[in-house]
């Protein structure tokens, strides 16, 4: 089983007991304003959602971590590797992505799981590139991306949306932990 221990976080495999605390976070509507649509998603949502990220884990050998507080236990969100599919003109590349709850906003724990999800994707994956990709305006991300030495590629549009979004990238050929 695949686990990371981060000076605050553990990023792990899903568990049963992480779709509620996981359901919760996804029908918040400020946590998922900039994600998709930006419509919440409801407990059937979010447990598909689950099961189809331990999915890509089993066939791609990463996917995205549950982030649990380690003083704590409790579930504050994902973070991790997953391939961009939605956005096919990336392709083929690897997204390293996040998502918190709010109440886990403003604490450095999206940096730290994302640093930590890099370095996976390095020393474990053999990975020498990965992608993020935000919405325009959803500033916090990007500063996240800036943090882990991510820079600006590309400017494109969804394309199922049509809403703007940027695409940065890091050379992990280049990445020091």
């Amino acid at each position: 089983m695949t686990e990371i221990q981060t000076p605050r976080l553990i990023l792990r495999r899903w568990q049963d007991d992480d779709l509620p605390p996981m359901a919760e976070i996804n029908a918040d509507p400020q946590v998922m304003r900039w994600i998709g649509d930006g419509s919440v998603r409801d407990p059937d949502q979010t447990a598909a959602d689950i099961e189809r990220w331990e999915e890509e884990w089993d066939e791609e050998g990463f996917g995205l971590f549950a982030v649990e507080l380690l003083a704590s236990g409790e579930l504050a969100g994902f973070a991790g590797l997953s391939v961009p599919y939605f956005l096919p003109e990336v392709l083929p590349a690897v997204e390293i992505g996040w998502r918190l709850g709010r109440q886990y906003w403003g604490q450095g724990y999206a940096s730290e799981a994302a640093h930590a999800a890099l370095e996976f994707a390095v020393q474990d994956r053999g990975l020498d590139r990965v992608i993020s990709i935000s919405r325009v305006g959803n500033d916090a991300s990007e500063n996240v991306m800036r943090k882990l030495g991510m820079v600006l590629e590309r400017e494109t549009t969804h394309p199922v949306y049509g809403h703007p979004l940027h695409v940065h990238a890091i050379d992990l050929t280049e990445f020091h932990s």
